[in-house]
């Protein structure tokens, strides 16, 4: 199949747009609601069927054709890590806790988005020439930081900001030559992605998307999505750490990555939490060469995916992980290639395309 025949995200000026609209939307764990209003105004008029379960994910179906086809399910989780407000301090300062896993070093000093009214504030801290010498050797901790939100007392914080509001880095989108930066693309370019195989479905399958809340506490939402859409096979679209940076010694080989930017998507074997069915990693792989879309394999390691809580799901449900690389993941700015992201939704169109019931009955290894 020539290249150009492949649909995928082509990085146009609405692509990006929708990219700018997702990653700057707050959506910590628990409230995913302005990613689901987006999602679902991109896609109203292409679902066969459209609903919001119980716990906030978002599934829609869009039917294929042939009486042979398979019933795929592909999950991009809506939220993000983040900050919850758990106290409004007398002086109007915010107290707040972490949902997922944040990194506490990387917040101090930093702009924030507050509640779905997007206030504006900062993560305010003690200033490093003023600390005493044993300060300055502990580790920085959740208890030392505040919100500051420009109000002057409680009364005037609680006309904003109430006690379980989310809060996320306030890092606008931009475009940075072959890359673009900006917070939560972790799963933000996943839900793009999904968005768009969605809007243009491979054929001869039965799309299941299922776009899913609090992956980042637990890959909650998926477990209760695959039990409700039934799939015979899933894929997982994430993000995953690129630790491409150069190590201390210049002329070593940096082996501690586990994907590197600009190389093509990540292909899961394994992870923290799922070894990747080896039928789909078969037509993952085989697609790839066949396609001539460049590929790469993620490394087995530590993290997880929405696959670890579907394939547990009902009797067992074959998955497998795709993901795009990106630098500083779960911190205020990512940043992704544009054509690693491409490929990604070339590939799984590719590979699904080719997948028939034949696919889930052969050889598992």
């Amino acid at each position: 199949m020539a290249d150009h025949t492949i649909p995928g995200p082509r990085a146009n000026r609405a692509h990006l747009r929708l990219l700018h609209q997702l990653t700057e939307a707050v959506a910590v764990s628990g409230d995913e609601a302005a990613v689901r209003a987006i999602v679902r105004r991109e896609l109203a008029a292409f679902a066969d069927d459209m609903h919001v379960d119980a716990l906030g994910n978002l599934l829609v179906i869009r039917k294929g054709c042939g009486r042979r086809r398979v019933r795929v399910m592909l999950a991009a989780h809506m939220d993000e890590v983040g900050l919850m407000i758990t106290a409004v301090e007398k002086d109007g300062t915010l107290r707040v806790g972490r949902v997922g896993g944040l990194d506490v070093r990387q917040l101090a000093g930093k702009p924030v988005w507050v509640g779905r009214a997007r206030h504006v504030g900062v993560i305010g801290v003690k200033p490093i020439h003023l600390l005493t010498a044993s300060e300055k050797k502990k580790a920085l901790s959740l208890d030392n930081l505040r919100i500051d939100i420009g109000a002057d007392s409680r009364e005037a914080a609680q006309r904003k900001v109430q006690p379980g509001d989310r809060a996320t880095f306030a890092t606008p989108f931009a475009r940075l030559g072959p890359t673009v930066r900006a917070k939560a693309l972790d799963d933000r370019l996943g839900v793009a992605s999904l968005i768009e195989l969605v809007r243009s479905p491979p054929p001869g399958i039965d799309l299941l998307a299922a776009f899913t809340v609090q992956e980042e506490v637990g890959l909650r939402g998926a477990r209760v999505a695959a039990f409700a859409l039934a799939p015979q096979a899933a894929i997982a679209l994430d993000a995953t750490p690129a630790r491409d940076f150069p190590i201390w010694d210049e002329e070593t080989e940096n082996t501690q990555y586990n994907t590197r930017l600009g190389a093509g998507p990540a292909i899961y074997v394994a992870d923290g939490a799922t070894i990747g069915d080896p039928r789909l990693l078969r037509l993952l792989v085989e697609t790839a060469e066949s396609e001539a879309i460049p590929y790469q394999i993620r490394q087995p390691g530590r993290g997880g995916t929405d696959a670890g809580a579907i394939h547990l799901t009902r009797e067992g449900i074959p998955s497998i992980s795709l993901s795009v690389p990106a630098r500083n993941l779960h911190g205020a700015a990512s940043i992704a290639s544009l054509k690693d992201w491409r490929d990604s939704v070339r590939l799984v169109y590719a590979a699904l395309a080719r997948l028939t019931p034949a696919t889930l009955r052969g050889r598992r290894s």
